[in-house]
């Protein structure tokens, strides 16, 4: 029996291409397929992930091989590309393939690309899609917002041979895709500018509370007035010390307001609610002082006819506020010592031991530091309250908060006299030109007297004293004078100092750092030989109205140079040399 083929050896083989649903089955998967991408589409999450999710859809749906999808930056340059399973290290690797030709020609376009056979296209030239054994087709539909081209949807597949209507459906169905996709887009962009003008003003209002703080900060500190720079430093320390429990020292000279800043340690930090109790303990001899801070029992002493609570006792959980602490004697400093280091102490006549939580804000204007070298106060007592040392600034120092403490006083006396007084502008420069030797105190002092004398609406430059040779800081500063002549080391001649009425100045002016200047001095002093002198601090070449205290510093700050400290101080060195031998300080030698 012999065998018929049907097939030839010269035949061609024909395969017949599978066969592909109908239109109608095409039709319900295309909505099936915009269904379930929609439902991605509508899901939280961050656009790139949304995105790959709704690549890894499409290879269900197509027969795809490879799904990308690229955005366009605002700027219209190329963002990010997205593919089936993508992630940040694909993308920074380069693994996501984009044949960046076909994609530009769909931007410049704004039309769908087909091409049937991607190795035959220019498009593709060195591209994984050339290179394939198998042909592959391309189809990639841009991504569109409000008719702006914002990306593009592409596909490669095998290629499909005599089916043309397959790529026809793909583009339409693809093109839905790409719809969806672009409002999706859209509506990321959106909230994401949203989102950021949000953050802007937030950063713009946070910016607007910086710049307010300074003043919000002082207004909180009641009785406490002034914005220069030094004070709004020390209000900034402040803030920052008074959330501790730090033993504070307040230093500076007399009248700078050491009793404000004390409360306002107290009131910013967490005692705020706790009692505040301040003693002066310079105005109490040492026996009623012992009493007056640790209590005493019934019958300790004559006239004690009851038990009684100290000061610490009654500050327990709050602050106590020591003023002049410089002042205590030394056999009381060392008492005091034990309840500053160990929170403990005995009630006068009393065996049993107290403990109590305090915070000690102590206060002096004296120079503690030649005070310990000279053994007047116990060094271990100044290093125990010395924790945290702020220097209050003297009242010449920060002059522009003259007028601001001139009107506020002057206020308080209108409502104690019930008055209406105002100040001129001739009267506040009067104020801004004076040495107040006495500080913001003497500046209270001087308001209260000229307003109480002024006959008129408004305190003018002549109504005060230094107008008419009444001035109380002259007199204080000639006597300062005197007793600097009388006291000064041998073979130092001082020149004679004498007073000089002089016509309140019109408008503030700043010294000179030379020797002598030529603008009148508001103490009234004048130096022979030299001429007038405009402030105290260049009066003379002795710069005797330097504390010590101000002096040491200096000379610390400038490492014992006497040129720089003279600097520091507005003095010349001949004048700073004269400052160290009338406060007989010893130079350091490095």
């Amino acid at each position: 029996m012999s065998l018929r083929s049907d097939f030839s050896d010269n035949a061609p083989l024909e395969i017949t291409p599978p066969m592909r649903p109908a239109p109608r089955e095409l039709a319900e998967v295309s909505l099936s397929g915009i269904y379930e991408i929609s439902k991605i589409l509508a899901r939280p999450a961050r656009l790139e992930s949304t995105l790959s999710n709704v690549m890894n859809l499409l290879s269900s749906f197509l027969d795809l091989r490879h799904g990308t999808i690229m955005l366009l930056d605002s700027d219209d340059v190329r963002g990010c590309y997205v593919g089936a399973c993508w992630s940040e290290e694909l993308e920074a690797r380069g693994v996501i393939d984009h044949p960046r030709s076909a994609l530009d020609q769909v931007i410049a376009t704004g039309m769908p690309l087909i091409v049937d056979n991607a190795a035959n296209s220019p498009h593709f030239a060195g591209s994984a899609l050339a290179g394939s054994q198998e042909p592959c087709g391309f189809i990639c539909v841009p991504i569109k917002i409000e008719g702006r081209v914002i990306g593009t949807l592409s596909i490669d597949r095998p290629r499909d041979v005599g089916n043309a209507s397959a790529f026809d459906h793909d583009v339409r169905f693809l093109s839905m895709v790409a719809n969806l996709i672009g409002q999706t887009v859209h509506l990321h962009r959106v909230i994401a500018r949203d989102r950021e003008r949000l953050m802007e003003r937030s950063r713009l209002l946070e910016k607007q509370l910086d710049g307010r703080q300074p003043a919000r900060v002082q207004t909180s500190i009641a009785g406490i007035i002034g914005d220069s720079k030094p004070i709004r430093s020390l209000i900034e320390k402040i803030g920052v010390v008074a959330k501790s429990n730090a033993t504070v020292l307040l230093r500076g000279e007399s009248g700078t307001g050491k009793e404000l800043f004390a409360r306002a340690i107290h009131e910013l930090s967490p005692r705020a609610k706790a009692p505040f109790v301040k003693v002066n303990c310079a105005a109490l001899p040492e026996s009623v002082l012992e009493s007056e801070l640790f209590g005493h029992e019934k019958g300790a002493f004559t006239g004690a006819v009851s038990a009684r609570k100290g000061r610490f006792e009654l500050a327990d959980g709050g602050t106590i506020f020591l003023d002049e602490i410089g002042e205590i004697s030394p056999a009381f400093q060392a008492k005091l010592l034990r309840v500053l280091q160990e929170g403990e102490f005995d009630r006068v006549g009393s065996t049993r031991t107290q403990k109590v939580n305090v915070r000690v804000v102590a206060a002096t204007n004296r120079d503690l530091e030649d005070a310990v070298t000279r053994g007047t106060f116990r060094a271990d007592l100044y290093y125990r309250i010395s924790v945290i040392p702020l220097m209050l600034p003297a009242l010449r120092d920060r002059k522009s908060d003259i007028p601001a403490l001139a009107r506020s006083f002057l206020n308080q006396f209108n409502r104690e006299n019930d008055r209406d007084l105002r100040l001129t502008d001739g009267a506040i420069s009067v104020l801004k030109s004076c040495y107040f030797p006495g500080n913001v105190r003497e500046l209270q002092n001087c308001i209260y007297r000229t307003a109480t004398m002024a006959k008129g609406a408004t305190v003018e430059a002549d109504d005060f004293g230094c107008g008419h040779g009444e001035c109380l800081s002259a007199t204080l500063w000639k006597s300062r004078s005197r007793e600097a002549r009388s006291t000064s080391p041998p073979g130092i001649s001082l020149p004679t100092v004498q007073p000089k009425r002089i016509d309140p100045p019109h408008s503030e002016v700043e010294c000179s750092t030379d020797e002598t200047c030529e603008k009148p001095c508001t103490c009234g002093a004048e130096v022979p030989g030299e001429g007038p002198c405009f402030s105290p601090d260049a009066c003379a070449p002795t710069g005797l109205l330097v504390s010590r205290e101000k002096l040491v510093d200096a000379m610390e700050r400038c490492g014992w140079v006497q040129a720089k400290a003279a600097r520091l101080l507005n003095l010349t060195p001949r004048q700073i040399g004269y400052a160290l031998k009338r406060h007989n300080v010893a130079m350091k030698r490095f």
